[in-house]
């Protein structure tokens, strides 16, 4: 008989089925996390860290608290409060093995719009220590060339003076809906929280810190002074390849444990956390669960965004082109595998930051092998998606940093841009449409349809390259790598690149 996953049915799916479920009482766990962005990798990461204490018996003061602002999240917090916000985690390692485990630590689920109000006062709540966020790469609201927060975003501006007015009830972003928690606190002299960022950005908590002050500043200098001197943003490097939850994933749920869980997730075996120990509030005993806690996050934030992030950007447009549809298909090809190998050790590896005790080249071969884990079912079309807001992020800070020494050649990287700019054309190379999931997806495209006129068309948005289509170095090998594409192909323009390596 098939039953609905929920606190009522922990008992039973644990005596009929290996699935770990939580052993700890979870209605003594009180909130001291709020979390926006509930995700498959929020769920597959920090929230499992946290579930891995609370198993021990420790931190049952610091649940989480899940909170959306978009409207698609209003069907997270339907699938998650339909069964007591309990979730399945499936680690799928390349041997074929799997482990899933009932996750308990996510405790409640607010839908902002439902009420922004409601939000405020959960977040202003002294329970609640730390906000975290994985927002994306593209919900921090800034200029990718200048850095600079973005003060015309209609959303943020109406945020801006809803909080001017003192109006928390049409507040939409959660910059308005933090801020008017911290004000709060401020007027009633209550302890402020951490605000910890785990996005895919390097130096995330600097970035969330200057967006946070430039947010405040517009509402009120003086409270962007006390966040200065009150709140801390520690950086943090997150990793964990988790790819988008399936209908087949929801199925094999139920299929394999004779359960019903709305919105599971699926990962690969590996995962890490480096965190900067740099919390106003406390927080959990992380330690105790495998996060490393350093005082320096910034070399290993580079190592991860620009050995795995860019390497992710180098295969998938490449990859989708040449008709792959899953990442473990185009590791499978040797092709693939070398052109990353040598964008990592010629490129991606001279831009970092010294790592005393890290064998990098462990690192990158492990890389590979993570690529190529055919049980996670990783898809290309992921990876391809949000590409604006991935590639200036990723891989164009070490295209600028080996332009600036000297020290590395761009070519490979170069290489990486070209095969974006034919992607987004829209059409692949047996001429069927793509869709480009991107927030710039029309500018992009129209941009890319013009290389066939102007090669150097798509480098001219300087919103996203800067000023990159004035440098030679760059450009003569992006140009060379587009017209081959064009000409011959993803396969035989990589083959071609390989052996200029030789």
């Amino acid at each position: 008989m098939t039953i609905h996953l929920s606190n009522d049915t922990l008992q039973q799916i644990a005596e009929s089925t290996d699935v770990a479920v939580p052993t700890y009482d979870r209605s003594a766990v009180t909130p001291g996390i709020v979390h926006f962005g509930v995700g498959g990798f929020h769920r597959a990461h920090q929230a499992l860290y946290l579930d891995k204490l609370l198993s021990q018996g420790l931190n049952t003061d610091w649940g989480i608290v899940g909170m959306g602002v978009m409207p698609g999240d209003s069907r997270m917090r339907d699938a998650l409060k339909s069964q007591d916000c309990l979730y399945t985690v499936t680690e799928k390692a390349p041997d074929g093995s799997e482990h899933a485990r009932v996750v308990g630590s996510i405790i409640d689920y607010v839908f902002a719009p439902d009420d922004p109000q409601v939000a405020v006062d959960k977040l202003a709540d002294e329970q609640i220590k730390i906000v975290s966020l994985t927002v994306t790469e593209g919900g921090y609201n800034f200029d990718h060339v200048r850095g600079e927060f973005d003060l015309h975003n209609p959303h943020i501006a109406a945020d801006i003076e809803a909080l001017q007015a003192g109006d928390f009830a049409s507040l939409t972003t959660f910059y308005g809906l933090i801020t008017a928690a911290i004000l709060t606190r401020k007027e009633r002299g209550t302890r402020p929280f951490t605000i910890m960022s785990c996005d895919n950005i390097q130096g995330n908590g600097h970035m969330a810190q200057r967006m946070f002050h430039a947010f405040a500043t517009a509402v009120s200098p003086g409270l962007a002074e006390w966040i200065e001197d009150n709140v801390t943003f520690p950086n943090s490097m997150v990793d964990r390849i988790t790819p988008e939850t399936t209908d087949g994933d929801r199925a094999d749920i139920t299929q394999k444990f004779s359960y019903v869980d709305e919105w599971p997730v699926v990962c690969e075996d590996f995962t890490q956390w480096v965190l900067e120990d740099n919390f106003v509030a406390g927080r959990p005993d992380y330690g105790k669960v495998g996060v490393e806690l350093v005082q320096d996050v910034v070399p290993y934030e580079l190592m991860k965004l620009r050995l795995l992030n860019a390497s992710h950007q180098g295969l998938c447009y490449f990859g989708h082109l040449a008709g792959h549809e899953f990442v473990h298909d185009v590791m499978a090809d040797k092709r693939f595998r070398d052109f990353l190998l040598a964008y990592m050790e010629r490129e991606g590896t001279p831009s970092l930051r010294p790592l005393p005790g890290v064998d990098l080249d462990a690192y990158r071969h492990q890389l590979i092998a993570r690529f190529g884990n055919a049980a996670v079912k990783d898809t290309v079309a992921r990876l391809c998606a949000e590409s604006s807001d991935r590639i200036p992020k990723w891989l164009l800070p070490v295209v600028r940093e080996n332009l600036e020494s000297g020290a590395a050649p761009v070519t490979l990287s170069a290489a990486i841009v070209a095969s974006w700019a034919r992607y987004a054309e829209g059409v692949d190379e047996q001429g069927n449409p793509i869709k480009v999931v991107d927030r710039m997806a029309d500018r992009l495209q129209e941009t890319a349809q013009g290389t066939r006129e102007d090669v150097l068309a798509f480098l001219r948005d300087r919103e996203v390259f800067g000023d990159l289509v004035d440098d030679e170095r760059f450009t003569e090998p992006y140009a060379r790598v587009l017209k081959s594409l064009h000409e011959v192909g993803a396969e035989a323009t990589l083959d071609a690149l390989l052996a200029e390596l030789d």
